[in-house]
């Protein structure tokens, strides 16, 4: 939900969630700050773009690996490791609630192992997003403040929005989720309209299908 995104590398959080994350063996996002404001800017950006479908292509291509290896299964699944978002375990929960009842095409799960995705916690100024690693791997991040500042269900559900392929809309009304912050702190809204939820169902129909295809062929 902001204009910008932390660098495409995973370093310790401060505030001891870097702690936290050595002993699970994980580490944290870059680019968390120590304490301040946050200052949540919704005119969108290039590289905010970017960063959303590296971040959907990163889990695209676990959840594909796993397809390929097992075509049997009958459910695409999105596994989420949240052990580094504590504070957020509720509003995790409700988001991952809010768009299995919203899509049929994919579901998410948690799973306290090594999951396609997973979410951490902190203070920065540039807010909650979602972005990569650089290696393959996703992650979302939420910020204290702006959760406290805006509705922390929608903050939620919207960054997860991006794990689901879909981009920001800031500029849209209240009733889109993907417009974030845009409609104001007014705007408790936490669910995807009929649009949103569509465009998820095609993505994970046809998006992981060709994934999976992609993948076959180059083994």
């Amino acid at each position: 939900m902001t204009t910008s995104k932390a660098p495409r590398r995973l370093v310790a959080l401060a505030l001891g969630a870097g702690l936290a994350a050595a002993a699970l063996g994980t580490a944290a996002p870059a680019g968390a700050q120590t304490p301040t404001a946050s200052v949540s800017r919704y005119t969108g950006s290039a590289e905010e773009a970017k960063n959303n479908k590296a971040f959907f292509d990163a889990v695209l291509a676990s959840v594909a690996k796993k397809q390929a290896a097992n075509p049997s299964l009958k459910v695409v699944t999105v596994y989420y490791n949240a052990s580094q978002a504590p504070s957020f375990r509720s509003q995790i929960s409700s988001s991952a609630s809010i768009w299995n009842s919203a899509v049929s095409n994919v579901k998410l799960a948690s799973t306290s192992g090594s999951g396609d995705f997973a979410y951490y916690e902190g203070n920065d100024s540039r807010g909650s997003y979602a972005s990569t690693n650089g290696h393959g791997s996703g992650y979302v991040f939420l910020d204290y403040a702006q959760n406290r500042q805006y509705d922390s269900i929608r903050v939620t559900a919207h960054e997860t929005g991006h794990v689901l392929g879909l981009p920001d809309h800031y500029s849209g009304p209240c009733s889109e989720l993907m417009s974030g912050g845009g409609p104001g702190t007014s705007c408790t809204n936490r669910t995807p309209n009929s649009a949103e939820r569509s465009r998820v169902n095609q993505l994970w129909a046809n998006g992981l299908a060709a994934a999976v295809k992609k993948l076959n062929a180059t083994r």
